[in-house]
């Protein structure tokens, strides 16, 4: 315990919060390029540092990205929030019979949710890691409370190589993998570059898939037996309900809670769904906005009326705040980065250290580094991207790999990492140093087994 209380204290002590960090970042990024950039101009390298950054801080293409992923985030809380979804937490939460029971079945769904998405599978597990407390506390029944908290918070360690994942999802994008090495690379070459990487090689390829599926059961099984242990939490839960306005609806608020009106738009999006995306689901490949116009018409159809929509997104929007004010700078990040040709001599630096077996595994730590210190992986695929990229293109890893190996460490850490607890720790009430002590002997076992398929896949 004593590991981690230190640990806690010197992320609170030491680690301000992440949009200071990306402002310490941004002042970091802008020294280096005045000493080691190169600019190739005549101007004075402080006032190309400020256009580059200016340049990258509203690049168009990164913009709509950032917003994908608010989408992202906001749909998944959405679905969570749903009438269907509640009602199968209560089925999950009735199975509860003993404590290690309740750490499995906490830690399976979890994961298995965040795989389809990590704003669902966050919510999800915090709101069913609590349901499963007040459920014990009813049964007086002997639980070790913060080891179901970190269970359900199990699902941010798998989420990256998952259907969700901000660096596969977006290279499956036509060209964004070329807009990302644009003014890193010339561009007669930028033309030879993959326009994208299917998800069929990345989130569905055989060897993710089981990497997936050997963590889900290693970590449930660790789960069952840390439950074993016991260990009885003091548990003063007053029950969480969900209040709904159930006054009667007047005039035009009829629409608002219409099924019929919901029903049918629902029907109308998963028309035009298909429509557009069919030969890419058949290809098995994703992309932001598919998951998006997915998650839209599901979550309309689940909450049954636009009204019910719409309370729902009000509640989780606030969980974008930090993807909207931060994802910014980091894109300021990467255009210092890419006009003063840093990316290149660092990329160049793994290049001289690395050879094509080692690399992955460079990768995957220095993932898991950065993720402490730019806790999204959409904005740590921004700013890291474009290095992974041309470090793997030069030593001629595969970029499928390459990729994923930088997913695997980002997720990893965040066991470490306590940012996207913070709604966890909300709704469970538990404190970040009470589910850190299981959080991190899970990041451990996650660990080996994600450098044990590295290294043999």
């Amino acid at each position: 315990m004593s590991l981690t209380r230190t640990i806690e204290t010197l992320f609170r002590r030491f680690l301000p919060s992440p949009f200071v960090i990306a402002l310490i970042l941004t002042a970091v990024t802008m020294g280096l390029a005045l000493i080691y950039g190169d600019f190739g101009s005549g101007n004075t390298k402080g006032a190309e540092v400020l256009k580059a950054w200016e340049k990258g801080l509203w690049n168009r293409d990164l913009l709509v990205f950032a917003y994908q992923m608010m989408l992202i985030l906001v749909l998944g809380h959405v679905l969570v929030l749903s009438p269907p979804m509640e009602r199968l937490i209560r089925g999950i939460t009735g199975l509860v019979r003993n404590g290690a029971q309740a750490a499995v079945l906490v830690a399976a769904p979890t994961m298995l949710v965040s795989f389809f998405n990590w704003g669902l599978g966050l919510i999800f597990g915090a709101i069913l890691a609590r349901k499963v407390g007040e459920h014990a506390q009813r049964q007086q029944m002997d639980l070790n409370y913060p080891l179901i908290g970190a269970c359900g918070y199990l699902g941010l360690m798998v989420w990256h190589g998952g259907i969700s994942g901000s660096a596969p999802i977006k290279a499956a994008e036509e060209g964004h993998i070329q807009s990302l090495l644009a003014g890193i690379w010339p561009e007669h070459e930028i033309g030879l570059l993959p326009g994208q990487l299917p998800t069929s090689e990345t989130i569905f390829s055989g060897w993710n898939i089981g990497i997936f599926l050997i963590v889900i059961v290693a970590l449930s099984t660790l789960a069952y037996f840390m439950g074993r242990k016991g260990g009885a939490s003091v548990l003063v839960l007053p029950e969480s309900r969900q209040i709904l306005n159930e006054k009667d609806a007047n005039g035009a608020e009829r629409l608002d809670r219409s099924r019929l009106l919901a029903g049918i738009f629902a029907i109308l999006i998963f028309a035009a769904f298909l429509l557009q995306y069919l030969p890419d689901l058949r290809r098995l490949n994703l992309s932001p906005d598919m998951l998006n116009f997915f998650m839209l018409g599901l979550a309309i159809l689940l909450h049954g009326s636009v009204a019910g929509f719409l309370s729902a997104v009000e509640s989780a929007i606030g969980d974008t705040a930090g993807i909207l004010i931060q994802f910014p700078l980091y894109f300021g990040i990467m255009g210092i980065m890419n006009e003063s040709g840093l990316v290149h001599q660092i990329s160049d630096f793994f290049v001289s250290v690395a050879n094509e077996k080692s690399f992955p595994l460079f990768t995957f730590f220095s993932a898991g580094l950065v993720n402490i210190f730019v806790p999204s992986g959409g904005g740590q695929w921004a700013v890291q991207g474009p290095v992974i990229l041309e470090a793997a293109l030069k030593l001629q890893v595969p970029l499928p790999k390459a990729l994923m190996a930088l997913a695997y460490g980002d997720q990893l850490t965040n066991m470490l990492q306590p940012f996207w607890a913070l709604p966890l720790l909300g709704i469970t009430r538990l404190k970040a140093r009470e589910i850190l002590p299981y959080t991190l002997v899970f990041m451990l076992l996650g660990g080996f087994i994600y450098l044990g398929g590295l290294l043999f896949w």
